[in-house]
Parts: C-alpha cells; sequence; structure tokens
C-alpha cells in the first residue's frame, strides 16, 4: 500500500448549492495530487502533468434494488477529463502575454483536439504543441457544453528551445471521499453527494473515466472555527475496488467491482424526501481504519425546493465523533445518513466557522440522477 505523507486540502465545491448563501462552506472531500513522472517545468506544453493508468468504464449498471447498502466506507477517488482542462496561463513574450489566453482561451475550457488530433491526457497535448515546430494551432475546446476553435500561435522559449502556449492544463483528479450506498444485487454506487470541481477553476470536472482506490484512514485533523478538518490516509494505487461513470453536481456514480468491499453488510430501505423530518438521526462514517460506525446527529432544518444539493442542515452531536474530528470534516462527503431505520440521504459540506454542523442531500435526489445515467 502507497502512503501519501502530504495531502493537500482542496476548498473545491460544485457551487451550485452554495452560491448566495451567506455563510463560509467547504465540500466534505479531499482531493491530493496523483503521482507525476514529470514536472511541469520540464514538460513542452506547459502541461501541469499527472500521469496515471485510466480505468476502462465497463456496462453501466443502475440502483434498482429497493433496499440498498448505506455504506460509510472511505475511498480513494481517480478521475480522468475527457481532455486537458485549461486551469492557469502563463505568460510566454516579453510583454507578459500568453498566446493560449490571447486567442480568447478561458479557465475551464476542455481542450479536445489540437490540429485535428484528439487530446486524451497531459501527454497527447504537449506532443502536439511540440509537433507543430511553432506553426499555428487549431485548437478545439468545450465550454459551456458547446464547441469553439482557437487558432493559437505557439512561442519558442529561449532556455529550453521547446515550443509553449503559455497554458496550464489537467488532465486527472484524485481525492478521498465515502461511498453513500451501494445496491447489493449489482454493485452500482453512489457517492460524495457532490461533484468534483476543479481545485483551480471551481468547474465541474467532466470526466471521461475513473476509478475508487482502496484505501485505510490512519488520521483525523480536528475540525476548528475557520479550519475545516480532514482525513488523512493510505491508498493503493494501483488496485482499484470500482469504476466511475458520472460525475454530476450531486455525487459520483459508478460500479463497485470488489464485491468484498459491501458483502455481508444490511440493506435498508431507502426513505423519500417527504418521510425526512427534523430530529434524531445517525451517520455512517469511517474516521478510523477501514471500520465503519454509526454516530448520533440531529437534522436541525429541512429545505424546499432548494437549488443545488442541500436538502437538510445537520448536526453532530455524538460526543465519540465530536472528541475524534471536531464533527464533520473533509474526506466526509458521501457520509450516510440514517433515520428511523431508512437512508435518508448523505453529508455534503460542513460550515466553516461551525463544524459540528454542515448540509446534506436526500437520498432522492441522488437515486434519481444515478437512475438517470
Amino acid at each position: 500500500m502507497q502512503k501519501q505523507n502530504k495531502w493537500v486540502r482542496a476548498l473545491c465545491i460544485s457551487g451550485r448549492g452554495a452560491a448566495g448563501a451567506g455563510l463560509a462552506l467547504a465540500a466534505a472531500l479531499l482531493l491530493f495530487p496523483l503521482p507525476s513522472r514529470a514536472s511541469a517545468a520540464s514538460a513542452p506544453a506547459q502541461i501541469d502533468s499527472v500521469n496515471v493508468a485510466k480505468t476502462d468504464s465497463d456496462e453501466t449498471v443502475r440502483p434498482e434494488s429497493a433496499r440498498l447498502i448505506p455504506l460509510g466506507r472511505a475511498t480513494g477517488i481517480k478521475l480522468f477529463s475527457e481532455g486537458a482542462m485549461v486551469v492557469g496561463f502563463a505568460p510566454m513574450t516579453e510583454q507578459g502575454v500568453s498566446p493560449a489566453e490571447a486567442a480568447g482561451l478561458r479557465l475551464g475550457d476542455l481542450i479536445i483536439q489540437v490540429n485535428g488530433q484528439p487530446v486524451s491526457s497531459n501527454e497527447t497535448m504537449a506532443q502536439a504543441v511540440g509537433q507543430s515546430q511553432g506553426g499555428p494551432l487549431t485548437i478545439l475546446a468545450k465550454r459551456g457544453g458547446e464547441q469553439r476553435s482557437f487558432t493559437v500561435q505557439p512561442v519558442q522559449e529561449a532556455a529550453s528551445g521547446q515550443y509553449r502556449i503559455g497554458a496550464w492544463v489537467r488532465d486527472s483528479l484524485a481525492g478521498i471521499g465515502t461511498i453513500t450506498y451501494v445496491d447489493p444485487a449489482n454493485g452500482a454506487f453512489g457517492a460524495l453527494g457532490h461533484g468534483v470541481c476543479d481545485q483551480d477553476t471551481g468547474e465541474l470536472m467532466p470526466i471521461g473515466g475513473g476509478s475508487l482506490m482502496r484505501s485505510q484512514v490512519v488520521g483525523v485533523k480536528k475540525g476548528q472555527s475557520g479550519q475545516p478538518g480532514e482525513l488523512t490516509g493510505e491508498y493503493e494505487m494501483t488496485r482499484d475496488q470500482g469504476v466511475l461513470y458520472q460525475n454530476a453536481d450531486d455525487g459520483i456514480y459508478g460500479r463497485l467491482t470488489d464485491e468484498s468491499v459491501y458483502s455481508r453488510q444490511q440493506a435498508l430501505e431507502t426513505a423519500p424526501k417527504e418521510e425526512i423530518k427534523t430530529g434524531k438521526a445517525q451517520i455512517v462514517a469511517n474516521v478510523e481504519g477501514s471500520q465503519t460506525q454509526y454516530y448520533d446527529i440531529e437534522i436541525v432544518k429541512l429545505y424546499d425546493d432548494e437549488e443545488g444539493n442541500r436538502d437538510m442542515m445537520v448536526q453532530v452531536t455524538d460526543k465519540r465523533l465530536l472528541e475524534k474530528t471536531g464533527g464533520i470534516v473533509q474526506g466526509m462527503s458521501g457520509s450516510p445518513i440514517i433515520q428511523n431505520g431508512k437512508l435518508v440521504g448523505a453529508v455534503t459540506h460542513v460550515l466553516v466557522n461551525d463544524p459540528c454542523r454542515g448540509y446534506g442531500i436526500s437520498i432522492e435526489r441522488m437515486l434519481e440522477t444515478a437512475r438517470s445515467l
């Protein structure tokens, strides 16, 4: 098992549910950098380079059973974009101009072709720029669901002799979060309760594939007012336990391929949103090793027709969890919420100034997305 000694905290949320809230929120998802074979400085296209083998998605499955397992297990998450997302610009001329930015590219644009060649990774992007030998590049990118074409003139860097376009791009992200549910009949799962965004642009990461990694929690940084806490852990980069199909505003969805993760676990009925009440409830959380436990919470407020993924506000009341984590911490996104013996939702966000409280999404909303894939 490969141990990460440094886990980078990223307060990156989908943004659809937190806008205008008047409260400082952090998604309870912890992002960290994937291992890289090449530094950004040495990549020919000025690429923020991440190199990890992709896991091909297999046939899509959807939750079909009336009873689902509220898993609550922490998992490593790898996501790969459809192309290369623009996450920054760098000046390449004496006037401090980035050729890519000057041509009209913007943060969050997803580059899918260069001179007619498909872009599937940072490496293919770098190769296309290097092969131009200074000739103009026709770049096809997606922005807001539309495809746009740009003509970019690379600039030769004096020190290295490499041609560059002054754009930093990313083709993958990784993090640690929690699996909310799994269908015992076919392994279909939902996790996080919110989407995974690029930490630089804040844009929802459009994925071309991804996987779950076996992981375990080895430490906790307790949350404090103004400083969200976080889980730290070990994870296996080379051993996947599931495939991802979708990164949506209200969660990530796919299929668990390792049945040992959920075998012999008890399945519960799911509750429609109208059955959720204020009052006592529990969450299933994994804050040590690979073991899950039930912890007491209160559902203190319900939201009607709320945009985004906030259907309820929850407050941690369990002294054991408060002592261990200080409340909700990053890495707990997706922790199932149980009320009256039914799966009702998942934890999504923590209030930065009050880590005992956070938001949750209804299981009904997550299942609507999962079944529409």
